[in-house]
């Protein structure tokens, strides 16, 4: 893409990002000057995907600080006070409390609020540049385990449009295709939200990458048929031993193992969280709401109630390899 994910806007001192809502229909760019209005942003996920959410917190704490008129030490309260409004909007991809963090703690050790102003912003930018620096390394590691040429199967949308640019997951495939590999994707729609068919396929599509969009629930099909080389997809929060993400990742993971298909993880670093286990990772359960209707169409009976989680969580035991920037893990 041409266009970042997310970025700082220095001359108005906002921040600028796509509305991923209105894909593929509509490419907006949204400006945003109130950290209110990021949190709101984050929740409806106009800003959605891990390492984006990373970049969108480090922004937001930024935000914080340049428009808060505050002095001495109400200013750091103010600072402090929106970011935890932030980071409550996400309660499972870690990338998101991990750039609030970062940039929280750089702008309390600059001391006075003007040059506190100045760190957060300039931690923030360094945040979205590294980011993509790691997707490319990310993607060159990863296309190395792909072969010549392959049918890849993607779930949900870990492009540039859940990072900063390029991807992880799909960064994987973007390197490989550069590298001059014959790629071809096979992208599940991923209900409910369908990030699959409206995000993945809209930037691959425009990249000219051959991709084709399925049902989640025909993957195991393709796999049997012997029509999926591997299967590649990003994470959210990588414990030590589970890997988080997107609803329907662990069904995926499942019908690969018994079909011995590799499945691949890519993530950077910041995605994972060494010290948490599992069982200690709160899943974001989803309003009614994206599972009662559709364009308009009522899906569901009115006072049918619904159970919709945001994330599943695949063991590492069915996981081949996790790509990272500094190359591949084999979790066994």
């Amino acid at each position: 893409m041409d266009t970042a994910t997310i970025c700082w806007d220095a001359e108005t001192e906002s921040i600028r990002y796509i509305d991923q809502t209105e894909l593929p229909a509509r490419f907006v760019v949204v400006s945003c000057s109130s950290v209110a209005r990021l949190a709101e942003a984050i929740v409806r996920l106009e800003i959605r995907g891990a390492p984006a959410l990373g970049a969108a917190g480090g922004y937001g704490v930024a935000l914080a600080a340049c428009r808060s008129d505050r002095k001495g030490d109400a200013f750091f309260e103010d600072v402090q006070s929106n970011a935890e409004l932030l980071r409550r909007t996400r309660p499972t991809a870690v990338n998101l409390g991990w750039g609030i963090d970062r940039v929280l703690k750089a702008c309390i050790d600059a001391g006075s609020p003007a040059s506190a102003r100045e760190a957060a912003v300039r931690e923030a930018e360094a945040i979205a540049r590294e980011d993509s620096l790691l997707c490319r390394r990310i993607g060159g590691h990863g296309a190395l385990l792909l072969p010549d040429s392959c049918t890849v199967l993607t779930h949900c949308n870990a492009g540039a449009l859940a990072c900063v640019e390029w991807g992880t997951a799909l960064g994987v495939i973007r390197s490989a295709v550069a590298a001059g590999k014959d790629i071809r994707v096979v992208a599940c729609e991923t209900r409910p939200l369908n990030q699959g068919s409206r995000l993945t396929a809209w930037e691959l599509s425009r990249d000219g990458i051959d991709v084709r969009v399925v049902p989640d629930s025909s993957a195991a099909h393709l796999m049997r048929q012997g029509l999926i080389d591997a299967v590649i997809v990003g994470a959210d929060r990588i414990c030590r031993d589970a890997v988080f993400n997107k609803i329907g990742t662990y069904m995926h993971a499942v019908c690969a193992k018994h079909h011995n298909i590799p499945f691949y993880v890519a993530a950077p670093y910041s995605t994972f969280d060494n010290d948490a286990l599992e069982d200690e990772i709160v899943i974001e359960e989803r309003g009614r709401a994206e599972l009662a209707s559709c364009g308009g169409r009522l899906l569901l009976p009115e006072g049918v109630a619904v159970i919709n989680p945001a994330f599943d969580a695949t063991p590492l035991s069915l996981i081949t390899g996790i790509i990272t920037e500094n190359g591949v893990i084999y979790p066994e």
